[in-house]
């Protein structure tokens, strides 16, 4: 049997910048971006924009604004039960393949059965409400006149697991913002013809976005265990490499794998960014120890890249009509990775604060 080949750490972060789109940035339009990356980690409404305009040449919020507000790309909870932003075609099959890990990530369900609540009824008693955009507190409440015995956010996240929850514009927008109202998937897609889907497909394109990777990397990303033997029926059709660690890899045979000696160039990426979060092994983004500096209570700060890996993190404030970005690097920078930094973080000033009367890059070390 041929010896699978090895992989280094620097190979592995070449191939995934090239399929994140981050050794170049793609002139492609943002809802192919949204699919390609199977989704947008979404946590707060403006990381999106970040993400796509890292790694989309030419990319302006009103593209997104627009996709939004037509229905084509929706913030729904998904990987790992965490808010992504996702095509409208892709929201419904992935809600289903990765309702497992929803259900699992709840706190509140032994409060609901302690209280009797019984989780059909719950749906039903639910769908009936979301007739119009509804908070969760205002669902919580309304449930509770019918289970007055059960806590009201327990009933709210119970909906959360059991309905695909889409949070509806004006949440998400770029321009404007407002309180995160849920309508029914089904009802907000309404007329949208569902890209059909199995694990088999999503774990192909996993590995065309986040490869080559190992069975615990895919389940990391979608939060559902069990794939080995969804890899097992691919195998055919995969090779397979092994890290330096002697770790298993798989990948699809026509995905880039670019040389260690390619190019990487500065990058910021926003907050909870899904490279940092969709690998089970981490070494290939992340040097060891540099997640603890990216933690931020129960976030992650936005972070950039320096020669493919994560160097520090960065803010941007505004005072007035002047829009500062502050650049924190872990480690200090050579002449020349301090001028990418600069450049590129006047592009990020450029894309936004763009009303601002003036702009400063500051480099703290």
């Amino acid at each position: 049997m041929t010896e699978a080949r090895v992989l280094s750490t620097v190979r592995l972060n070449r191939a995934l910048l090239a399929r994140q789109l981050l050794l170049r940035r793609r002139r492609v339009a943002p809802l192919t971006a949204v699919e390609h990356l199977v989704g947008i980690q979404s946590q707060t409404p403006r990381a999106a924009y970040v993400g796509l305009w890292t790694r989309v040449a030419g990319f302006r919020p009103e593209a997104l604004e627009q996709l939004l507000l037509d229905r084509e790309v929706v913030r729904v909870a998904l990987m790992r039960s965490t808010i992504h932003l996702v095509s409208a075609r892709d929201c419904l099959p992935l809600r289903e393949l990765v309702r497992p890990a929803i259900e699992r990530a709840s706190r509140h369900t032994a409060n609901r059965r302690a209280a009797g609540v019984d989780d059909r009824k719950l749906e039903r008693a639910a769908r009936a409400l979301l007739d119009e955009p509804r908070t969760f507190r205002e669902l919580g409440a309304r449930l509770r006149e019918r289970w007055p015995s059960c806590d009201a956010d327990a009933l709210a996240m119970g909906v959360r697991e059991l309905v695909p929850l889409v949070q509806v514009p004006p949440r998400g927008l770029w321009s404007r913002g407002g309180a995160p109202a849920h309508l029914a998937a089904e009802t907000w897609l309404h007329g949208v013809t569902p890209e059909p889907l199995s694990m088999p497909g999503l774990v192909r394109r996993y590995l065309a976005a986040y490869g080559p990777a190992s069975v615990q990397d895919a389940q990391t990303f979608t939060g559902v265990t069990g794939l080995r033997a969804v890899f097992e029926e691919l195998r055919p059709d995969l090779l397979a490499f092994r890290d330096e660690e002697g770790g298993q890899l798989f990948d699809l045979p026509g995905a880039p794998r670019p040389t260690a000696r390619t190019k990487a160039p500065a990058r910021f990426l926003p907050e909870f960014d899904n490279i940092l979060l969709s690998h089970a092994r981490r070494e290939r983004i992340l040097p060891e120890g540099t997640m603890s500096l990216l933690s931020l209570g129960n976030g992650l700060k936005p972070a950039f890249l320096v020669d493919g890996f994560v160097a520090g993190t960065w803010k941007l404030t505004t005072r007035g009509r002047t829009a500062r970005l502050e650049v924190r690097p872990f480690e200090r920078p050579s002449r020349v990775q301090r001028g990418e930094l600069e450049e590129e973080g006047r592009r990020l000033l450029g894309f936004a604060a763009r009303g601002a009367a003036r702009t400063e890059v500051s480099l703290v070390v």
